[in-house]
Parts: C-alpha cells; sequence; structure tokens
C-alpha cells in the first residue's frame, strides 16, 4: 500500500525525487457503528485512526514533516508531546536516520506513547512543566539552532493530515454532513477542514474539548488543563485561530465533554462497537452521545489513536481477571459462573 506522499502527490507540497520517509500511513478503515447509529438517529462512521504505523493520526503529518525536513538538509528533528506526537517523530526520525528528539510534560505521558518513543531510539526529556510550556520553548529552540520543529505548529504536518478528509470523503462519496472531532492543539480539525475545503466539500466541523482543558469554549488559555484524556491535555492551542476558523466557516461549533462522558464513550466503543480507541479519541463520540447528531444524516467520529496507547486507563476502567484452578469443573463453574 503507498503512503500518502505517494497517493496525493498532487495535492501535497513535494514532487518526484523528494526524498519520501513512509511506513506506509495513511489508508486507514472507516467503519459503520450500527449501534451508535441507531441510538443517534443518523448514518455514524467512525474514521479510526489508530490504524496508522505507530497508533495515531500523528503519522499523516510527521511523514510530510519529517520528508521535508530531511529535503531541506535537517540533521535532527525535534517535538514538545502528550505523546502520540512523540512516539511519531521518533518512528520517522529513526526510518529517516536521523536525530530525534522529544519534549514531554513529566508525569503525564501515557506508558505506552512513552515506550514507543524511547524503544525508536528518541531522546526523550522530561520537562518540569505542561505541554503548553514544552511547546513554547520547543520553539525558541528550533528558531535559534538548525533543528527541525514538527509540532502542528509546520504546515507540512498539516498538510499530512489533510489527507483523512480526502479518504472520508473517497468512502462517502461526499455524502457527509458532519464530522465530531477531539481538539487538543487543534492540528486536526484544521487540516480536516482544508482537506474538505480543498475538495468543495463543507460538512459541519464539531470539535469537543476535555471541560478540563477547553480554552476554545472558555475562550481564554487554560493554565493548568487537567483530563483523563492525555492527548487533549492543552490549554493553549498552537492552532486557535485557524481551528476556530475552521468551526465557524463550516457552520460548526466547539463544546466541552466531562472526563465521565469520555470514558463513558470509550467503555461503550469497546464494549459495543468492538473498537478500542484511546480517551481522547473518545471525545468526539462522548460530544455525539451528548449533543445529538441534529439534522445531519450522515456523521463521521475521528477516533485519534489506539486504545494499546493508554493501557492504564483501559486496566482501571474494567473488572479483575478472574483466576481458576486447572482443573475441568473449577474451569466450568468460571466459564458457566
Amino acid at each position: 500500500m503507498p503512503g500518502l506522499i505517494e497517493r496525493y502527490m498532487d495535492r501535497l507540497p513535494f514532487a518526484e525525487g523528494d526524498p519520501v520517509i513512509t511506513l506506509s500511513e495513511g489508508s486507514t478503515p472507516l467503519v459503520q457503528a450500527p449501534r451508535l447509529s441507531e441510538r443517534v438517529g443518523a448514518d455514524v462512521w467512525l474514521k479510526i485512526e489508530g490504524a496508522n504505523p505507530t497508533g495515531s493520526f500523528k503519522d499523516r503529518g510527521m511523514t510530510c514533516a519529517v520528508s521535508a525536513a530531511v529535503r531541506e538538509g535537517a540533521e535532527a528533528v525535534i517535538c514538545a508531546s502528550t505523546g502520540n506526537t512523540a512516539a511519531s517523530l521518533a518512528a520517522y526520525a529513526a526510518r529517516a536516520g536521523i536525530r530525534g528528539v522529544v519534549i514531554v510534560p513529566e508525569g503525564k505521558i501515557a506508558m505506552g506513547k512513552l515506550a514507543q518513543a524511547l524503544m525508536h531510539g528518541a531522546q526523550v526529556i522530561a520537562l518540569q512543566g505542561n505541554f503548553d510550556r514544552a511547546l513554547q520553548l520547543v520553539r525558541t529552540v528550533a528558531d535559534k539552532h538548525p533543528i527541525a520543529l514538527v509540532n502542528s505548529v509546520n504546515e507540512f504536518r498539516v498538510e499530512g493530515q489533510k489527507t483523512a478528509a480526502f479518504e472520508i470523503a473517497e468512502t462517502l462519496a461526499g455524502e457527509l454532513d458532519a464530522l465530531y472531532i477531539p481538539v487538543g492543539n487543534a492540528g486536526n480539525i484544521t487540516a480536516y477542514w482544508r482537506g474538505f475545503h480543498e475538495l468543495g466539500q463543507r460538512p459541519r466541523m464539531l470539535g469537543f474539548q476535555a471541560a478540563g482543558a477547553a480554552p476554545l469554549v472558555l475562550g481564554a488559555p487554560v493554565e493548568n488543563p487537567e483530563t483523563v484524556a492525555s492527548a487533549i491535555r492543552i490549554g493553549n492551542p498552537a492552532r486557535w485561530e485557524d481551528a476556530m476558523n475552521a468551526m465557524t466557516a463550516s457552520g460548526g461549533s466547539v463544546r466541552a465533554v466531562t472526563d465521565e462522558q469520555i470514558l463513558a464513550a470509550y467503555r461503550l466503543l469497546a464494549a459495543t462497537e468492538g473498537i478500542f480507541c484511546e480517551p481522547a479519541s473518545a471525545a468526539s463520540v462522548a460530544g455525539l452521545l451528548a449533543h445529538g447528531a441534529g439534522e445531519a444524516r450522515t456523521v463521521a467520529c475521528v477516533l485519534t489513536g489506539h486504545g494499546l496507547k493508554d493501557p492504564q486507563t483501559a486496566l482501571a476502567q474494567v473488572g479483575a481477571v478472574l483466576s481458576c484452578d486447572p482443573q475441568l469443573g473449577a474451569l466450568e463453574q468460571a466459564v458457566l459462573g
């Protein structure tokens, strides 16, 4: 399967002969959700971005950002991250044979994501501060030194991520009425709108932030954002204006969902639709369940990352494993109750 740059080169800022750093990202499943559809009275589809190589949508932007960095002669790439960007940068830097450096908020990164970044060989620095402070410092470092910054402030990231909109449009033949999407640093909603806009389509863009990290909803930065949805635990989004423009221009909105609503949607997706996403991903479905589909007939919810990114949260939500003696009678009792 070709990667995004090869597949969509005519719509991306690359040309034949450019270096392409790819792990065959993209082409992720768009799965119909029958039980959700029945519950909200609309045809609901789930864009499963956890099927990307490192388990999140970040790979779409990272193939473009790292390819561009290599094209420009960079010997290192750097980012601030709540986890998924760190994992993706580390993998693509390893693929490119260049140095990768990630700055994460100390004690605020899910273990699955930290393990990925370390296994791929990136230098991981735990900052004694939140993501917003990390991004501020990393931007300054990149300005002062010959290191390519690959956070979502990098235009190549947005260019790569817009391809998810192309894929949805291809599958649904332009019939999408509304897109429900988690919002953290706001690069992804910006990218989807760019993609739909380039296709001449205008689905309503409905963004959802965690209530403890909802600066776009409040209209002001949140100094100490807190939420179980670590991937969107961001208090001052880098793409604030772009995201608000996407929602305003499309007739959409931005709203907050509580951690309780996020976790309920997280459990529901796994137990009734067979789809295990990370908590932040479930913010889109939590928003759909809380606010409904309105007049939309066809809805897509973006699930940004795989559930194995954050195993601690998953284990905290479920019952214990049953212990059983290695005897038939004991096993029958355990199985049959």
